[in-house]
């Protein structure tokens, strides 16, 4: 490392001291940068590319964080206790900052799901087990077993903590499960139901127009969302991705061809990718 990247660094750590000791003041972007004697204009820069957020982005992360701890300190913490502790000037300003980071309200954080009715099941799949889970407005998680059915399950349960559960099918779940036993060019048929921030709701979306048999790159996905520097944060969208194949985050490969990660191994998404190509291009039967 240079010198000069050895002070980029520093300036970086030391921002971001600044930031996790101050956030409940919410420094405005001049001060830190005066802090560590940059202009705002090189301190934005140079945090973005060390960081890979915006300083205001890294400031929402420290201030939202701060809020779901306190409002998961005691049953009787209330909205306004949340917004004052984390340096918020209100309710209003706590609700955008949910809605654009954690795609839910916090009030809807706070309950976590006690007013949702899940219904679940373990199913089989070319690609081995899987658990669905469904609301009744549509499908609302799908994930490969593979480190045991009571492990899926907790995580299921970890993301609607105060939900009621039910190990039942259902014919949501059904609709679902079908892609797997026939050429699929329906899949408006399929609910679903899910909550992200905006961002991550465009990716997905985006995502299910990928047709069939075909794929796409993190950087094709930033073009068509007509942000060509996000892809990166496209990565980490797909990644967040609750529902597996339903939302294909398996057609997604590097720029360079390479099969890139996935959150249920890299094996299965070749296989999944080579299936797919068969059911699109196999010779039709006469």
């Amino acid at each position: 490392m240079s010198t000069q990247q050895e002070i980029n660094y520093k300036r970086i750590a030391e921002a971001i001291a600044f930031y996790k000791q101050n956030f409940k003041r919410q420094p405005s972007l001049d001060e830190v940068a005066e802090h560590v004697h940059l202009s705002p204009f090189h301190f934005q820069r140079m945090f973005k590319d060390w960081a890979g957020v915006t300083p205001k982005q890294f400031l929402q992360y420290l201030t939202l964080e701060h809020a779901k701890e306190v409002l998961n300190k005691e049953a009787d913490v209330t909205l306004f206790d949340a917004a004052f502790e984390s340096g918020l000037s209100g309710t209003g300003r706590l609700h955008d900052l949910f809605i654009k980071i954690e795609g839910m309200t916090p009030g809807e954080y706070k309950n976590g799901g006690e007013e949702l009715n899940i219904n679940y099941q373990f199913a089989d799949s070319p690609f081995g087990q899987l658990l669905v889970a469904s609301t009744n407005k549509g499908i609302c998680y799908m994930a490969f077993v593979d480190e045991g059915e009571e492990s899926t399950l907790k995580d299921l349960k970890s993301k609607f903590p105060n939900a009621r559960f039910s190990d039942r099918s259902d014919e949501l779940q059904e609709k679902a499960l079908s892609i797997f036993h026939r050429d699929w060019n329906k899949p408006s048929e399929v609910k679903l139901h899910l909550k992200g921030t905006d961002f991550q709701i465009k990716v997905w979306e985006t995502l299910l127009k990928v047709p069939m048999g075909e794929l796409t790159t993190y950087s094709g996905i930033a073009g068509k969302l007509k942000h060509p520097e996000a892809a990166r944060a496209v990565g980490s969208a797909v990644g967040s991705n609750p529902v597996a194949f339903l939302i294909p985050c398996h057609r997604v490969i590097k720029a360079d061809g390479q099969i890139g990660e996935y959150h249920w191994g890299s094996t299965r998404k070749n296989a999944i990718i080579g299936w797919e190509a068969t059911q699109v291009y196999a010779p039709q039967e006469n």
